[in-house]
């Protein structure tokens, strides 16, 4: 999920918009981690089992659709963390018969349409701890076979100058990031901002670039925020709802209040977005140099990308059921129920995290937004001597080339 402000991914992984909120299950973000990936030869072990290849779905897209010959045999989607509702829409593209390799923490099976087989295979790939925390940016630079992974706007922007990445659809308009707080302790707190009138101390993950944005301009202030957030409930719940935190708007107002037996009440919050840090999370991309090779593919592949959002969001039963499956197969400590998966798609809803953009298409992307975010993301990387490419504008990080403008969500 959840995703952030990616720091220089050879030596350092940051995850904060996409993934903050997978610690609330005891899942604590790694604030750097180092190394190559260790890759694990695909075993597959769940394609005899009916449970298994009856929980998938399938997404709606033009009758007839090859990518056979066009696309690579097995199209690779590296994610950033374990099974979860917030890549719901890559699920939605497994169909019968997938092969899950529980100690590679991936899934194999037939990329499908609404219509049927599309001559090739997907594959998804799960991140975060599978991958010792490493980016999806930092994992396509070092295997090939990736052919696109999560890239989030800011994420983009901070590796420019040495890990240049395109990003090609964007499932989600609005970057589920949020800042919570108990409402019952600030009932006058409607916003991030009004938080610093309150002087409660605000935790967040470290290094965390939309936290640098805050205080720099004087959105919080620098005293009140503390940068020692270990990604569980723990001292929230201690404080009594005194301090606020960083967390997931598809994940924690539902957990908090539903899960969390010590808090089980409700949370106010703010994504990071309506703060002004509008960077675009869990976009898909890929390196510069696979985009250009494989243009005639992506533009068959980014609809049915695009048209499978809408169908999981319209109806997910399937497809959540095949996540907690893998979840259940993995086997790896990631905790996530039914009730999770389907809040979290209420809430992306409720939230308009999902939703057409202002052009009234489900996945393109603002590029007059990216501009205005690279405005405000280039003086804060620059404080941290991130290396970008100079001048860098939209066009150097995202396209909407291969959008199809006519797949709306209703």
């Amino acid at each position: 999920m959840a995703h952030d402000n990616e720091g220089s991914m050879m030596t350092a992984y940051r995850k904060q918009a996409i993934t903050t909120h997978k610690g609330e299950h005891m899942k604590k973000k790694a604030a750097a981690i180092i190394g190559a990936l260790s890759l694990v030869t695909l075993a597959a072990c769940g394609g005899g089992d009916d449970a298994a290849t009856d929980t998938t779905a399938a997404a709606a897209a033009p009758t007839g659709v090859s990518l056979a010959g066009i696309c690579p045999d097995t199209v690779t989607f590296q994610t950033d963390w374990n099974p979860e509702s917030e890549h719901g829409f890559l699920y939605q593209m497994v169909g019968d018969g997938y092969e899950v390799d529980a100690a590679g923490v991936r899934v194999t099976g037939p990329l499908v349409t609404s219509a049927g087989d599309t001559g090739v295979k997907i594959q998804v790939r799960s991140g975060g701890p599978a991958v010792g925390f490493q980016s999806p940016t930092s994992m396509m630079y070092q295997d090939p076979d990736i052919f696109l992974g999560f890239v989030s706007t800011d994420g983009a922007v901070q590796d420019s100058g040495e890990f240049p990445t395109m990003s090609v659809v964007a499932p989600f308009n609005i970057n589920p990031q949020i800042i919570m707080w108990d409402p019952a302790t600030y009932p006058n707190v409607k916003t991030i901002a009004d938080l610093k009138a309150t002087g409660a101390k605000v935790r967040y993950f470290g290094g965390a670039a939309y936290m640098e944005y805050f205080t720099a301009n004087g959105i919080l202030d620098k005293a009140q925020v503390d940068g020692t957030y270990d990604g569980t409930p723990a001292n929230f719940v201690a404080d009594g709802g005194k301090a606020a935190q960083q967390g997931f708007a598809t994940s924690e107002p539902y957990y908090y209040e539903n899960v969390l037996t010590d808090w089980a009440k409700p949370v106010a919050y703010q994504t990071v977005h309506d703060a002004g840090w509008t960077a675009y999370a869990q976009a898909l991309g890929g390196k510069p140099e696979t985009i250009t090779q494989y243009k005639d593919c992506l533009k068959l592949l980014v609809p049915i990308i695009q048209q499978a959002q809408v169908d999981y969001v319209t109806n997910p039963a399937k497809t959540n059921a095949l996540i907690l499956d893998l979840v259940t197969q993995f086997n790896n400590g990631w905790l996530y129920d039914a009730g999770q998966a389907d809040a979290a798609v209420k809430l992306a809803l409720d939230n308009k995290l999902i939703a057409n953009s202002p052009d009234g298409t489900l996945g393109s992307f603002d590029m007059a937004r990216i501009d205005s975010f690279i405005g405000i993301a280039v003086p804060t990387y620059e404080k941290i001597g991130a290396k970008m490419k100079d001048g860098i504008t939209s066009a150097d990080i995202a396209t909407n080339e291969f959008i199809d403008p006519s797949i709306t969500l209703p």
